[in-house]
């Protein structure tokens, strides 16, 4: 007898007295668990599907242990940019053994029927309705002293004119600098603070210059080549700097 149960968000086929490994529970080790979204059961030629899932039909397992999977290597590679990054991952996982398959008249887990009363909140109670005070009757003595004492006249402070502001002129839009060969986002940014922001700035600029600003980043770089690049991308000319860039070699002839 087999069944196609759902555990975890994952669909796995399991048998009686079978280990899984499945995504990490929130049971502890050594407690039974079970699972009511089964979709199929298979007991010989006779195969029970659901729709989705069997009414009635309940995997029940115990937790063996937790424990983390294998480590799985991420590597992230960007051709002519310097960009590498290499990260690694371990998934989450608990062990465990099925123990019974219940085709029908299964109860649902205790555990569902918790989590929907924990969720629910609690009724507040109605706080006591608070008489607001009345008001105490207002003097009206006070009133018709105020009414005898005469008002002076009191000239408005005419309103102080403020200087207009200037318009500043407004800064050119940045360019992606990293589109030139050789140019990877800490270059782009150590550019962009230095004063070269746009294609334009950097078709201007002497390869010595440029050699000066990124002087503290890290790694051999020849800047010989960008100014050329920078003035095909300025003007436009795609076509023309792709075929220069399938020449060069990470940024260099």
């Amino acid at each position: 007898m087999y069944a196609i149960v759902e555990i975890a968000g994952q669909q796995f086929k399991v048998a009686k007295d079978q280990k899984v490994f499945v995504n990490r529970l929130a049971t502890e080790e050594g407690k039974k668990v079970s699972f009511d979204t089964v979709l199929l059961i298979g007991d010989g030629d006779k195969v029970t599907v659901g729709a989705p899932a069997i009414n009635g039909a309940q995997v029940g397992a115990k937790v063996v242990k937790h424990l983390k999977g294998d480590k799985v290597i991420v590597f992230k590679k960007k051709r002519r940019k310097g960009y590498r990054v290499k990260n690694g991952h371990r998934q989450s996982l608990s062990e465990i053994i099925i123990e019974s398959i219940v085709a029908s008249g299964a109860k649902k887990s205790a555990t569902t029927s918790t989590k929907a009363t924990a969720n629910k909140p609690a009724k507040k109670e109605a706080a006591p309705k608070v008489e607001p005070k009345k008001a105490a009757p207002k003097a009206t003595a006070s009133k018709k002293e105020a009414k005898a004492t005469p008002k002076k006249e009191t000239k408005a402070a005419a309103p102080k004119k403020t200087p207009a502001k200037k318009a500043t002129p407004a800064k050119a839009k940045a360019d992606d600098l990293k589109k030139i060969e050789g140019i990877g986002p800490k270059i782009a940014q150590t550019l962009t603070e230095g004063g070269i922001a746009t294609f334009a700035d950097l078709a201007k600029a002497k390869p010595a210059k440029i050699a000066e600003i990124i002087a503290g980043v890290r790694g051999n770089h020849v800047p010989d080549t960008w100014p050329q690049q920078a003035k095909l991308a300025a003007d436009g000319k795609w076509d023309e700097l792709k075929a220069l860039q399938d020449k060069l070699d990470g940024g260099k002839k």
